[in-house]
């Protein structure tokens, strides 16, 4: 089990409620799947993704990413339990989209850089710390299965 302190946990939530779902989840899995180009492997179906301009006006990529993000807020409302609510979000992933578990870590980092973007200053080494904590648990949690 993973202790919180109130300063990680009231970080972790003011992160996420000014986050913008639909705005920065896109992003970050557009700046993965740019970055990281074999992450689009596992997105055949969102059709043109054959460069960078593409993958960030492409409307099926910022879908996507949003869902993403609404994983993530489950995980905030489930901070003291994060691999019991990722359960069904691990068994999908790995048995039925067999999603290789790194990528999981370089969505992360992308969506690290995104929320340091926005927030600017704002984003000290402490608010990181604790954001990374965060991902790296959620991370964790979704990777469960894969073990």
């Amino acid at each position: 089990m993973v202790e919180w302190t109130e300063f990680e946990r009231s970080t972790i939530q003011s992160i996420f409620s000014k986050l913008d779902y639909d705005v920065a989840g896109g992003k970050a899995l557009a700046r993965c799947l740019v970055v990281y180009p074999w992450t689009q492997r596992y997105f055949g179906n969102f059709g043109n993704l054959y460069n960078a301009a593409a993958i960030m006006g492409n409307p099926k990529v910022a879908a996507h990413g949003k869902v993403v993000l609404q994983g993530l807020d489950r995980a905030v409302k489930n901070m003291d339990n994060i691999k019991a609510a990722y359960k069904e979000l691990s068994v999908l992933h790995s048995e039925k989209l067999n999603v290789d578990p790194d990528n999981f870590k370089l969505l992360a980092d992308c969506l690290t850089i995104v929320v340091a973007a926005q927030m600017g200053a704002a984003f000290t080494a402490e608010v990181q710390a604790a954001f990374q904590k965060f991902l790296a648990v959620a991370v964790s949690s979704l990777c469960r299965q894969y073990y």
